[in-house]
C-alpha cells in the first residue's frame, strides 16, 4: 500500500513538473482565435481555442505563419479615425440610443473596437454642408479667431468619444489656410500659401491648438498640410518639398516653440507614399527643419493612377531614417455606392494596407471619416465616399461595413504601447503581422486574400499550434 502510494506521489510529482516544464516552454499555452470572413456569419467571432505543442522542422507542403516574440521592432501609439464635421453632423441626427451605440462600436475596449487615436481638422475640410474658418476674411492679426462653429457639433462628439474610450491620441489637419492668405484667393482649388502670410498662418494652428487644449481637449500633434501636392476642388493648398522645408524651419516649428507648444508632434507630407521619400529626403536632410520634424504621414491613394499600393516606399523611409516615425494619416474607400456597403474588398482593401503598413515601419494608423450618412457625405463639393459605419438618417439606423471589421481585428485587440515583433508567412496568399502587448500577450493578424480555405500552423519557437482560415478571411489569434 505504502509502495503504490509513493509510486502515486511520485508520478503526480513528475506529471505536474511536466507541465509546469511545458507551460514555461509554450506547451498547452491557449490561442484564442477570432474571425472575421466573407458569406459567413463569422464578425470579428471567437472561433477556435488550440493549444501549442511541440513542433519539429515544418515541411514545404504546409503552410506556416512563424512569430518569434524576441525580434521586436516599433512601439505602437494607436488605431483610429477622423473626427469630422461631417461626422458630427451625422451624428447629431442620430436618436439617443444609436448615438450611445455608435459611441460603443467604436471606443470601447469591450463593447467595440477600442479606438485610441483621432484626428481631426483645422476649420473647414469638403466633408461637411459650408466651408468656414476661424477668422473674418483678411484678418491677418487673428483678432477675430474663435472655434465657436466647433462647439455646435464637433467638439461635443470628440468629448463623447473620449470618455468612452478614455483617453484619445488626437492629431490635427489643416486643408487649406483662409482665402485671403493664398494665391489663387479661394480656399478651394489648390494655390499657394502667400510669403506674407508665412508667420500669420503658423500662428492660426498655435490659436487653435489652445482653443481646443482649453476645451479640455489634449493636441497630441499635428500635419503641416492636408494632402500638399493636389489640386482639389475642395480645400487644398500647394507645398513643394523646399516650401513645407521652409515653412517647417522658419515659421511652424519656432512658433510652437515660442507659443510653449515645442511638444507637439509636427508631421510632415500627410499625402500618398508615391512621393513620401522624396519629400522625406528634402526635410529630413536639412537639420533646421529636421529637429522640428516628428516624422512623416501617409495616405493610400497612390493608386489613382491605376497601379499597386507602394507599401515599399514606406520601408524605405523607415530605413533611411530610423529615428523618424511613420503614421498613416488617411484612408478611405472612394466613390460611395449604397449597393456596395458590404463589398468585401473594401474591408480587404483595408486589411491589406494595415498589415503591410505596420509591417514597414508605421507606429499608428488613422481612417478617414468615422461616420458618414446614406449618400457618403456630408460633402460641399459631391466628393462622397465610404466610411466603416454609415448612418440612415432616415431610419435611424446605423449600417457596419467590412471595412469595420477588419480594422477592429487590429484596434480591438492592439493596444497602445505594444511592440511590434517580427512576424512572417510561408504563402503568398495569407498576410501576417504581430505585436506584444504590454501585458506580455501576443497578437498575430493573418488575412487570407485567397479564394480557398487554408490549414496553416502558427509556429512559435519550438512550438506550433493548426489553424484554419476560411477563404476571403482575416483572424486574430491572442496568446
Amino acid at each position: 500500500m505504502k509502495k503504490s502510494i509513493l509510486i502515486a506521489a511520485l508520478f503526480s510529482f513528475f506529471y505536474n513538473n511536466a507541465q509546469t516544464v511545458a507551460k514555461e516552454n509554450g506547451e498547452n499555452k491557449e490561442v484564442t482565435v477570432y474571425t472575421t470572413a466573407e458569406n459567413t456569419d463569422f464578425k470579428m467571432t471567437l472561433s477556435a481555442s488550440v493549444k501549442f505543442a511541440a513542433a519539429g522542422q515544418p515541411l514545404e507542403t504546409e503552410i506556416a505563419v512563424f512569430v518569434d516574440p524576441t525580434k521586436t521592432f516599433q512601439t505602437f501609439i494607436g488605431i483610429g479615425g477622423a473626427i469630422t464635421d461631417a461626422s458630427a453632423e451625422v451624428f447629431a441626427k442620430l436618436s439617443k440610443a444609436k448615438q450611445q451605440e455608435f459611441l460603443q462600436a467604436y471606443y470601447s475596449t469591450t463593447n467595440g473596437i477600442g479606438y485610441s487615436l483621432a484626428r481631426t481638422t483645422i476649420h473647414s475640410s469638403d466633408f461637411l454642408t459650408n466651408s468656414y474658418t476661424y477668422v473674418a476674411e483678411g484678418d491677418a492679426e487673428l483678432k477675430t479667431f474663435n472655434i465657436d462653429h466647433d462647439a455646435q457639433y464637433r467638439i461635443p462628439l470628440i468629448k463623447q468619444a473620449t470618455a468612452i474610450a478614455g483617453k484619445l491620441t488626437m492629431y490635427v489637419s489643416p486643408w487649406s489656410p483662409p482665402a485671403f492668405m493664398k494665391t489663387n484667393g479661394a480656399m478651394l482649388q489648390g494655390g499657394k500659401l502667400k510669403p506674407e502670410f508665412y508667420q500669420s498662418w503658423a500662428n492660426y494652428y498655435a490659436k487653435f491648438i489652445k482653443a481646443y487644449e482649453k476645451e479640455g481637449i489634449p493636441i497630441w500633434g499635428l500635419t503641416i498640410q492636408n494632402e500638399p501636392m493636389a489640386t482639389q476642388r475642395w480645400e487644398s493648398c500647394i507645398y513643394t518639398a523646399e516650401e513645407e522645408r521652409d515653412f517647417l524651419k522658419d515659421y511652424l516649428g519656432p512658433t510652437m516653440e515660442k507659443e510653449g507648444l515645442g511638444n507637439k508632434k509636427i508631421i510632415v507630407w500627410d499625402h500618398n507614399r508615391d512621393l513620401m521619400n522624396h519629400r522625406a529626403n528634402v526635410i529630413f536632410d536639412d537639420p533646421k527643419a529636421s529637429k522640428y520634424a516628428w516624422g512623416m504621414g501617409f495616405h493610400w491613394y497612390e493608386n489613382w493612377t491605376g497601379g499597386e499600393p507602394m507599401f515599399e516606399n514606406v520601408k524605405k523611409v523607415q530605413e533611411a531614417y530610423p529615428t523618424k516615425k511613420l503614421i498613416f494619416t488617411e484612408g478611405c474607400v472612394e466613390k460611395f455606392d449604397s449597393n456596395k456597403y458590404q463589398l468585401w474588398a473594401n474591408g480587404e482593401r483595408y486589411g491589406r494596407s494595415m498589415i503591410n503598413d505596420f509591417s514597414n515601419g508605421s507606429v499608428a494608423w488613422t481612417d478617414w471619416n468615422i461616420l458618414l450618412d446614406q449618400n457618403g457625405g456630408p460633402n460641399h463639393v459631391g466628393n462622397f465616399c465610404f466610411a466603416p459605419v454609415h448612418a440612415n438618417t432616415l431610419t435611424d439606423e446605423l449600417i457596419y461595413t467590412p471595412s469595420y471589421y477588419y480594422i477592429g481585428h487590429f484596434s480591438k485587440f492592439i493596444r497602445p504601447n505594444a511592440k511590434r515583433v517580427s512576424s512572417v508567412s510561408s504563402r503568398s496568399q495569407l498576410l501576417t503581422t504581430s505585436f506584444m502587448n504590454e501585458d506580455g500577450k501576443v497578437i498575430t493578424v493573418v488575412m487570407n486574400q485567397g479564394d480557398k480555405e487554408a490549414a496553416y500552423n502558427l509556429c512559435v519557437g519550438s512550438k506550433a499550434t493548426a489553424v484554419v482560415i476560411p477563404a476571403h478571411a482575416i483572424q486574430t489569434l491572442v496568446y
